[in-house]
């Protein structure tokens, strides 16, 4: 029987130290490239919401100006003022709507 205790080798300082750093160094290199992915992902996300809120608004303006027409149209008929004056009236009420919108939302900032 060999009654010699196994000795096994402890690492010394150097390589706990050299093992810790590069384990350090390794886990922020895999941070730095999640938060590249993660960025990725969120500007994506913008990209699609932007372009998703670009489409309303232009829908928007297109039904606004069509809506506009037809009050100036529905105007000439039901009164005896020439298209240049229902023009007049309903742009100027579309001022004064503005005006009004700006003016509060001036006064929520």
């Amino acid at each position: 029987m060999n009654n010699e205790s196994q000795h096994t080798a402890e690492p010394s300082l150097a390589a706990l130290l050299g093992g810790i750093v590069n384990d350090a160094k390794d886990l922020l290199v895999q941070e730095v490239a999640l938060t590249k992915l993660e960025v990725r992902d969120e500007l994506r996300k913008a990209k699609t919401a932007a372009l998703t809120l670009g489409i309303g608004i232009g829908v928007a303006a297109v039904g606004g100006t069509l809506l506009s027409l037809m009050l100036v149209h529905v105007l000439a008929v039901c009164t005896e003022i020439p298209f240049w004056g229902c023009y007049g009236i309903v742009g100027s009420g579309l001022v004064v709507l503005g005006g009004v919108v700006l003016f509060l939302l001036r006064g929520c900032t």
